[in-house]
C-alpha cells in the first residue's frame, strides 16, 4: 500500500537525524521489532501509536503519511537555515573534554541536602562532541526537581573557556536543557557551573557538577545509579559533596 511505503520512507528520514534506531525505540518506549515493521512498510501504527511517534519527532500526523517527495521539498526550503544554525553551533574550538561517562550532579531546588545524579555519556568524533544524559527519580523523591525520565541528546561546544551542553529531552516532554561548565582549579578534574533545566515548578537555573567515571558504565547500570542522593551518603564522591555544600 502507498501509505505504508510513505510511512516507511518518512520514518527512515526522521530516524536518520537520531543516533540510532535503538535510541529512537528507547525514546518511544517501543519494542524494536514493532518499530522495524513500520520502517519496512509491513505494518501501520494505530492512532495512539501514531500520535506517540508524531509527538516524539515533533511533527504533524499528515507529515508522517504524506508522499516522501512532498516532505522532502518542504524540508528543502528550510535546510539552508538549519545548516547555518548547525554549522555555527558546532564550529570550533572543540571542547576540552574526553569521551566517556560522567556523573552529572544537579542541585535540587529547596533541598540543599540533596543532589540529582544523572549520567552523561560523552562521545567524540574528530572535532564534533555529542552526548546523551540519562536521568531518573528514585521512588520517594518526586518533589522539586527535574521531570522524569530524562533522555537528553545534544551537542557540546566550547566558547570563552566554558563548555556548553545543549540538548533536547527525547521523552514526551521534549524540553530543551543547557549547561555551562568549566574546569575547576583543583588537582582532581571536575567541571562546575550552572544548568537551565525544567523542574516541577517550571524552568530553573541551578548549580551543576560533572565528574568523569573512570570505569565503564552501561545503560542499565547508569539507570540504577542515577537518581536523588543525599550529601550525607558516604558513597557520594566527597569532592562533589564539598562543592555542593560550599556552592
Amino acid at each position: 500500500m502507498p501509505i505504508r511505503r510513505n510511512l516507511a520512507a518518512n520514518l527512515r528520514r526522521l530516524v536518520g537525524s537520531h543516533p540510532s534506531v535503538s535510541a529512537v525505540c528507547r525514546g518511544l518506549n517501543m519494542n524494536r521489532s514493532q518499530f522495524e515493521r513500520y520502517l519496512q512498510g509491513k505494518s501501520l501504527p494505530n492512532r495512539a501509536t501514531a500520535r506517540l511517534i508524531c509527538d516524539y519527532f515533533r511533527i504533524d500526523e499528515d507529515e508522517l503519511y504524506r508522499a516522501p517527495e512532498a516532505a522532502a521539498s518542504q524540508h528543502a526550503l528550510l535546510s539552508p537555515m538549519h545548516e547555518t544554525l548547525y554549522e555555527n553551533m558546532v564550529r570550533g574550538p572543540s571542547p576540552a573534554i574526553a569521551g566517556g561517562a560522567y556523573f552529572t550532579y544537579f542541585a535540587v531546588p529547596d533541598r540543599p541536602d540533596l543532589l540529582m545524579r544523572s549520567v552523561t555519556f560523552v562521545r567524540r568524533q574528530a572535532e564534533l562532541v555529542t552526548f546523551r544524559r540519562v536521568t531518573r527519580w528514585v521512588e520517594g523523591h518526586r518533589q522539586g526537581g527535574a521531570r522524569v525520565p530524562g533522555w537528553h541528546y545534544g551537542v557540546a561546544i566550547s566558547r570563552l573557556n566554558w563548555i556548553y551542553f545543549a540538548a533536547i529531552n527525547r521523552r514526551q516532554t521534549a524540553e530543551p536543557s543547557i549547561m555551562a561548565v568549566q574546569w575547576a582549579p583543583f588537582s582532581e578534574p571536575v567541571l562546575v557551573g550552572k544548568a537551565f533545566v525544567l523542574t516541577g515548578a517550571g524552568p530553573a537555573c541551578i548549580k551543576v557538577i560533572m565528574r568523569q567515571e573512570v570505569g565503564r558504565i552501561g545503560l542499565r547500570q547508569a539507570m540504577r545509579m542515577s537518581g536523588v542522593v543525599s550529601l550525607d551518603d558516604p558513597r557520594l564522591d566527597q569532592l562533589v559533596a564539598s562543592l555542593a555544600r560550599e556552592g
